[in-house]
């Protein structure tokens, strides 16, 4: 009796001071009221991974703006290959919103003060692909915006190019840009149409940013995919502990990818170059960014890019396709 009375006492205390305990025999921690197999962190204020012990977060997150860049009109930009499963572009973009529309539904639900704003750079969509657009948005109940880009008033920002998907291309993502630094908060996700994510892939990229950029001192830019052509070229990379899994420096990304306010302003000239010309490769001037900031994908992958089965910017190993593509499914 005496000895269970010290105990909670004993946790009392230790939850008042901010410590946690960890009880190996029945593993549990009765301070998080939580099973040791659980997520022990709590987000803003500690990143917990046993054996490792706790991170304090000093790198608080307000808000995370999600900016999704879709053109439904073009199949595979810049390649005759078709898609794995083969089907038309708009069912990827459905799929892909669909994925992403789970992923704010959980955030809501498990960090309820992350504040998520959704905005929709549609570039010139059918009006029937618009529609089976917005259906998605509309009967997810969240709030978004949807801005059609205007590709009109970037022929003279961007140098001619050879075909007008490429010169659309280049200029929604200028105009994605120029969104994120007009109104993002905090946090900025870049997202492009043709992903399917992972149910938690938006809790674990920003619990993974909070935790690393607390350790490091510094903002961080993250890709949340495990991309083929990273283990093509035996680059050398650093292995960090993240929110749930392992993660990897790397130096190269496509145009999907997360980061700051701090960051997108510290390297706005390299974001605009990027857009005024087709370069080699497309992302030259983001990359460029990778040697003086740290830049880190997940090891398994977050989110799937839905390209050809031979691509080396495509699918991510060991993973079933076909059942992600299944749970996304559209009803009618």
């Amino acid at each position: 009796m005496i000895k269970n009375t010290l105990k909670k006492i004993f946790i009392k205390i230790s939850r008042f001071l901010g410590f946690e305990i960890i009880d190996q025999n029945i593993f549990i921690s009765p301070t998080l009221n939580k099973e040791l197999n659980e997520n022990l962190s709590i987000f803003n204020k500690k990143s917990i991974v046993i054996p490792l012990g706790e991170v304090k977060i000093s790198r608080k997150i307000k808000s995370l703006l999600i900016i999704f860049r879709t053109n439904s009109n073009i199949e595979i930009w810049d390649q005759n290959k078709k898609r794995i499963f083969e089907e038309k572009k708009i069912i990827y973009v459905e799929k892909s919103i669909k994925s992403l529309i789970k992923n704010i539904h959980l955030s809501n639900k498990q960090i309820p003060s992350l504040k998520i704003k959704l905005l929709i750079l549609d570039d010139n969509s059918t009006h029937e692909n618009l529609n089976r657009i917005k259906s998605i948005l509309d009967k997810s109940k969240l709030n978004y915006e949807l801005i059609n880009h205007d590709i009109k008033k970037y022929e003279k920002l961007i140098k001619n190019q050879k075909t007008k998907d490429t010169f659309s291309n280049l200029s929604s993502l200028l105009t994605s840009f120029n969104l994120g630094k007009d109104k993002c908060e905090d946090l900025i996700f870049f997202i492009e149409d043709d992903y399917l994510h992972f149910d938690n892939m938006i809790i674990e990229v920003v619990k993974t940013f909070e935790r690393i950029s607390s350790q490091l001192g510094k903002d961080i830019f993250i890709c949340p995919t495990d991309y083929p052509y990273l283990y093509m070229d035996n680059k050398k990379s650093n292995i960090l502990i993240g929110n749930g899994r392992h993660w990897r420096t790397i130096n190269k990304t496509l145009c999907t990818f997360l980061t700051s306010k701090e960051l997108l302003n510290k390297y706005w000239d390299n974001f605009e170059k990027n857009c005024n010309d087709r370069h080699d490769p497309f992302e030259k001037y983001l990359n460029e960014i990778y040697d003086k900031e740290v830049c880190i994908s997940p090891i398994t992958t977050l989110s799937i890019h839905m390209t050809n089965v031979n691509s080396s910017y495509g699918l991510s190993p060991f993973i079933d396709y076909k059942k992600l593509w299944e749970e996304n499914k559209i009803n009618d």
